[in-house]
């Protein structure tokens, strides 16, 4: 019934930026809490950067100084500008979002199914 959807993946070279976007639709009536996490082969799901309804963030820090991540809450979509790129930085993103359904239900987190990057060196 949720549902999120990733965007704006794709190949750059090192040094390079690309933003990639999530936006959240379905049975929603609000969304506190948004952010990103990326996965490469054989590794972990990693945390990269959370931005909550009151647009405090906070980043992994491996991207901090580089990655912006932003949000348009009319629009239920959270974004993350990646500048500086690293060939490291390659991985699936995925979003994810804490979400009401209804006024008076529970807070779920739902993820999406991720965009890939690749950072060409």
């Amino acid at each position: 019934q949720v549902q999120l959807v990733e965007s704006g993946g794709g190949l750059v070279q090192a040094g390079g930026s690309l933003s990639v976007s999530c936006v959240a639709s379905g049975l929603i009536d609000s969304i506190s809490d948004m952010g990103w996490y990326r996965r490469t082969p054989g590794k972990q799901r990693e945390f990269v950067a959370t931005i909550r309804s009151d647009g405090n963030r906070d980043y992994t820090d491996s991207v901090k100084g580089r990655f912006t991540i932003s949000r348009d809450s009319a629009k239920k979509t959270v974004y993350l500008q990646m500048n500086s790129l690293k060939p490291e930085d390659t991985a699936v993103y995925v979003c994810n979002a804490k979400v009401r359904k209804t006024r008076y239900g529970t807070w779920t987190t739902y993820w999406g199914q991720g965009t890939q990057v690749t950072v060409s060196s």
